[in-house]
């Protein structure tokens, strides 16, 4: 997979936070979640629907590609 679709990454962060959801009276995401949620708000203001897989840091492209194999 050379890109992630902005449905793709949402999809994925809904699925870690079901996993996970958020804790503490500040709401904590999980790590996947959290790892995911940078490139999804970048996204989001660049009005971009993809982005290249290779520009995600370590971290998201683990949660994403964990995410995937659940499919």
């Amino acid at each position: 997979m050379l890109f992630i679709s902005i449905q793709e990454l949402e999809a994925a962060i809904n699925y870690w936070r079901s996993q996970s959801p958020a804790s503490g009276e500040e709401l904590h995401l999980c790590s996947e979640a959290a790892a995911l949620a940078k490139p999804y708000a970048l996204m989001i203001v660049q009005g971009a629907q993809r982005v290249p897989m290779d520009v995600l840091d370590e971290s998201a492209k683990s949660a994403i590609q964990n995410y995937l194999k659940t499919l």
